[in-house]
């Protein structure tokens, strides 16, 4: 613990080892509220909720929350009737299709996707870049709406000229945006028509020009498990235990959550997840160890349903114990 003050890291002492528990929206109170009122289509309570967390504070993660809840699409249209003129119901509503959209597409190859799955998913999400553009044109300053237009972007496949304005249009508003960030980061690799290299060298960049503390240091680590993701057993493990890719992720470290400036907002707990698995998978149990011990059991999805899509929380529990927490 020692190393973690001289950080500046004040993320809590362990008394043994607590029990892991899965966590969504960053252990934020807000979402279970949202999200809680959305499946009630209590409209004033979610909008409450919504205009209490400015577009300058990033609300993307209680949009999300309201978007991913089954039903929203049944009572949202009544909204907009309503409130005609209201952004913030026509953010909801375009997010909100980009999830239904993607719950009839599936999670499953697109070979393994039927035809008609692939229209309904491409005409919710035609109806989503419809909502959201209306939305940035009501509010101009706002980020949610070009942040959103990445993700439908990305299922219409809008190419990659279209998909880099709609990410600088994001940051423009909000240069050190971390989803923005972190869906180009998806855009740009090898999967959807980009490279490794390209990968790579975008996330460092990116979190090179970012201020000391940054929660774009992420994106480093993401994309050492992007590109391990595309490896066959064995050469995956050989790549994360590359010296170059040890030294990226501990420079991203450093300029992250180990530097003086580092703050517990917003998605940090995320980030100490990515970094807790890649560290773990480059066999550096120290800095994973630190990793384990400062999210204090708090289990995000991501990174872990990759190594376990029916049990994160597992694959976390597995990894910690190895690093010796």
């Amino acid at each position: 613990m020692a190393l973690l003050r001289d950080w500046g890291l004040t993320l809590g002492r362990w008394a043994g080892r607590p029990d892991a528990r899965l966590v969504r929206g960053g252990d934020d109170p807000d979402v279970e509220r949202v999200r809680v009122a959305a499946a009630a289509a209590d409209w004033a309570v979610v909008r409450d909720v919504l205009e209490a967390r400015p577009e300058s504070a990033d609300r993307t993660g209680l949009l999300w929350a309201v978007a991913d809840t089954a039903g929203v699409e049944r009572w949202i249209g009544d909204v907009l009737k309503a409130e005609p003129e209201s952004a913030l119901a026509r953010t909801v509503a375009g997010i909100r299709y980009i999830s239904w959209g993607w719950e009839a597409r599936t999670a499953a190859r697109a070979k393994d996707v039927s035809r008609e799955q692939f229209e309904v998913f491409h005409s919710r999400l035609r109806q989503a870049e419809e909502y959201l553009y209306e939305a940035a044109e009501r509010e101009p300053g706002w980020t949610s709406p070009w942040y959103a237009l990445q993700i439908s972007g990305r299922g219409l496949e809008v190419g990659q000229v279209t998909a880099r304005r709609r990410f600088e249009a994001t940051v423009r508003r909000d240069p050190f945006h971390l989803g923005a960030h972190t869906q180009q980061l998806q855009q740009i690799c090898k999967k959807w028509g980009g490279s490794h290299e390209e990968m790579h060298a975008f996330a460092r960049a990116s979190v090179s020009g970012a201020p000391g503390g940054t929660l774009l240091g992420q994106l480093v680590p993401d994309a050492h498990i992007e590109e391990w993701l595309s490896l066959d057993s064995g050469p995956d493990a050989a790549y994360m235990r590359r010296p170059d890719v040890l030294e990226s992720l501990r420079q991203a470290a450093d300029h992250s959550y180990r530097h003086p400036d580092f703050v517990e907002a917003g998605s940090w707990l995320g980030l100490l997840n990515s970094f807790a698995m890649a560290f773990s998978l480059a066999g550096d149990k120290g800095a994973a160890r630190e990793c384990f011990q400062a999210t204090e059991g708090r289990v995000t999805e991501s990174p872990w349903d990759y190594l376990n899509g029916s049990d994160p929380v597992a694959a976390y529990r597995k990894h910690r114990s190895s690093a010796g927490r």
